[in-house]
């Protein structure tokens, strides 16, 4: 319980108590003088406290006016202590108070020492009152002997930090057993410092988990901004990809077609500022007779179209917008002038994604392949004398230009090879594995021609029937023709050449031709009108002959 006072073992003070009698105090004894004055003058015969006998001889004194003689003086009930031990050694009850000793400053790590109290000793003790003197008659004062030391043991230096008079928060700390004043403070000290770095942690806990959940909140304490290039002018280089883009985008439009049974999506781009577009066939076909075309422009403008004429031999077609202007027609190009290997950009809408531009290289030329076919007699079928490309072709990219590094068009894309179907037309739903192939523009620009002007387009022919049938390298003209007609036309362009029935073609204009379709891709690369070099073997002898192509309607 604090009661306001030290706590801690009771010690014994190293001061004389103010009087000591074996009989309670009479009314001879004189009262103390007040403090700060010195004591009542004694007789000489008395002992002076803190000597070692009772012989000392004051200096006389100054003449003084005599006191009364006391009544009665009484005895001590000891003799004097001669090695002066407490409590019966010296000083004596009216020794003078030893000199004051400042406390020496406290280190940074001690407990402060408050001032010393003004009714206080130099030890910061208190001072026993001091016992009242006897009065001896005319007799001087003498002066204060030279205080002298009792022997014992030394006062502790804890006193030097006790203040019996200070706030009750400062107990009386002793040193327990087998510890010293020092090792107390240390262990002190440690426990302090221990307190202190268990309370800055908790409050760095909590300050840094505020700070970490602060930047969680935020993203952090500030705004970060990352460096960044500054806007260019957009221009680029009219022979790289983006160049050769920005150059023919426009001309490019996304076909949308729904007939009565399907629908489908493909790609054109634009021949004339009459608004005529060409495309493939097989991607205006679902419309039919009284389906509808819907064109738009690169621009996002959607406008009607009608059909001009289409062919599926070629599989090309021909549509046209009215009332559109600002039309920026296509660049064509002369696929006869590309070599493999040349950079080429296929720009269409795959999977419907309008404006979708790809680039690759021209991976080889006259590559004949056949497409179509679905109705089985042959009349869907197309022969192409394409262009090879590895530009990414997918389904809905039919109809749209492969352009060269002038952005110029030079191919029309018609036909990829699926990985799991072969050679298929964009009616398949595969993708692309780098295997694409494009009408030659040459091609294309004679077809468009022909659709445009007349609604219909002419096939290139030599008036025979073919064996599609036969299995060696060549082309085998058959034995017989449909409904047993002649298998050579007479009067036509074979007819006039002198080629037989059995006869086996292998050479159209110095090219090497391994089957019935290579033929016919080969005849269908030329106009009607154009004489070709042929080489055929009959009879185990090869033959060279010259003929003029004739012409049939396509359809």
């Amino acid at each position: 319980m604090d009661d306001g006072k030290p706590s801690g073992p009771k010690t014994k003070w190293w001061s004389r108590p103010s009087t000591e009698r074996s009989h309670p105090a009479g009314p001879e004894d004189a009262v103390p003088t007040a403090a700060g004055e010195p004591p009542a003058p004694v007789t000489a015969s008395d002992p002076v406290a803190g000597t070692t006998d009772g012989d000392y001889t004051p200096a006389p004194p100054d003449p003084a006016p005599a006191a009364e003689p006391p009544a009665h003086r009484t005895q001590p009930l000891h003799a004097p202590d001669e090695y002066s031990t407490p409590p019966y050694g010296g000083p004596g009850p009216w020794a003078p108070a030893p000199p004051v000793q400042r406390p020496v400053p406290t280190p940074a790590q001690g407990t402060p020492v408050p001032p010393p109290y003004s009714g206080t000793s130099g030890h910061g003790l208190a001072a026993a009152p001091p016992p009242p003197p006897h009065t001896v008659p005319q007799q001087p004062t003498p002066p204060p002997p030279p205080t002298q030391t009792a022997p014992g043991p030394q006062q502790p230096s804890q006193w030097l930090r006790y203040d019996p008079w200070g706030t009750p928060q400062q107990p009386l700390s002793h040193p327990g057993p087998g510890q010293g004043t020092e090792a107390g403070a240390r262990g002190g000290r440690r426990g302090s410092l221990f307190l202190g770095a268990v309370l800055l942690a908790l409050v760095a806990g909590g300050i840094g988990g505020g700070i970490g959940s602060y930047i969680e909140r935020n993203g952090g304490l500030t705004t970060v901004e990352l460096p960044q290039a500054g806007r260019d002018s957009g221009g680029r280089a009219p022979d790289s990809v983006a160049g050769i883009a920005a150059s023919a985008l426009p001309g490019v439009v996304t076909l949308r077609v729904n007939g009565t049974a399907e629908s489908g999506t493909g790609t054109g781009f634009v021949l004339d500022d009459k608004g005529h577009i060409l495309t493939n066939n097989h991607v205006v076909a679902p419309a039919g007779s009284t389906g509808e075309i819907t064109v738009t422009f690169s621009s996002g403008e959607s406008v009607p179209a009608e059909l001009v004429g289409k062919d599926s031999g070629y599989d090309l077609a021909v549509v046209k917008v009215n009332g559109v202007s600002g039309l920026k027609p296509l660049p064509l190009g002369n696929s006869d002038n590309v070599q493999v290997g040349d950079p080429v950009v296929a720009i269409g809408a795959p999977f419907d994604l309008s404006n979708t531009v790809t680039s690759g290289i021209i991976s080889a030329k006259q590559r004949p392949i056949t497409a179509g076919g679905e109705k089985g007699d042959g009349s869907d079928v197309s022969y192409v004398d394409a262009l090879q490309t590895d530009a990414p072709i997918n389904p809905g990219n039919s109809g749209g230009p492969l352009v060269d590094s002038e952005a110029r068009a030079i191919g029309i894309n018609s036909a990829i090879r699926a990985a799991d179907s072969g050679s298929a037309l964009d009616g398949s739903q595969s993708g692309s594995i780098g295997l694409g192939f494009a009408i030659p523009i040459n091609q294309g620009k004679r077809v468009a021609e022909e659709l445009i002007n007349t609604g219909k387009a002419t096939h290139p022919v030599i008036g025979v029937t073919l064996d599609m049938e036969f299995t060696g390298d060549g082309a085998k003209v058959g034995g017989e023709g449909a409904g047993g007609a002649a298998a050579v036309t007479k009067g036509g362009p074979a007819d006039k050449a002198g080629i037989r029935s059995g006869d086996i073609i292998t050479e159209v204009e110095g090219q090497r031709v391994h089957s019935g379709e290579e033929l016919i891709i080969k005849i269908r690369a030329h106009r009607p009108g154009d004489r070709l070099g042929l080489v055929l073997t009959r009879g185990g002898k090869d033959l060279s002959m010259t003929l003029t192509l004739g012409s049939a309607s396509g359809t």
